[in-house]
């Protein structure tokens, strides 16, 4: 699959706001400062024109929607865990994409991203088991893979199914990406293409 047009459609503070469930969504979701919006940026082929890089984690503090090729919409979710907002106001966020991901009726399923750089995070792993739990269907996506050597990566990739196999049954479907070099955009690419559409 190749992305050809990638437009910012709009953004939503609650679930009663998001555009009407008219075409298939795809959520990005992980802990704050994880690359993001680097990697919507590089698989739209829109480096730092779609979604806005920020040096500062947390910005992202609504659901933006960006619509792609007219077909379905790419969905980025706020970032978790970031502990300088208020308790309120991550309250508030935390029950709104909730909602979202489990009362949007045309979701087909959630990426969460991973820091490859770090050991596995207790946030990661309780948030991939919540959404087990809630039958959200999700595959894993390492990011920065250019900030290590590749046996290193796939040392730290290894440490986190580990931990999370305490925790859930069977290995999730997973990408090692780097929105620097383009590493797994095509294999990324090409599951989304067959969760979309199955070829």
């Amino acid at each position: 699959m190749k992305i050809k047009t990638a437009d910012f459609e709009t953004s939503a503070s609650s679930l009663d706001t998001c555009p009407a469930p008219t075409l298939p969504e795809l959520a990005f979701i992980g802990r704050s400062n994880v690359g993001k919006s680097s990697l919507i940026n590089m698989l739209s082929g829109r480096r730092g024109q779609l979604a806005k890089v920020s040096s500062t984690p947390g910005k992202t503090r609504l659901i933006n929607f960006f619509q792609i090729d007219g077909l379905w919409r790419l969905v980025d979710l706020p970032g978790y865990g970031y502990a300088k907002l208020s308790k309120k106001t991550r309250d508030i966020f935390r029950d709104f994409v909730t909602e979202y991901l489990t009362q949007r009726e045309n979701l087909l399923g959630v990426l969460v991203l991973i820091d490859s750089r770090i050991p596995p995070q207790e946030l990661d792993l309780d948030y991939i088991t919540w959404l087990g739990e809630v039958e959200v269907p999700f595959a894993l996506v390492f990011t920065k893979a250019d900030k290590l050597s590749k046996s290193a990566t796939e040392k730290t990739v290894k440490k986190f199914f580990t931990a999370l196999a305490e925790r859930i049954e069977g290995q999730p479907d997973y990408f090692i990406t780097s929105s620097k070099d383009g590493t797994g955009k095509s294999e990324l690419l090409g599951y989304i293409g067959e969760n979309l559409w199955g070829n």
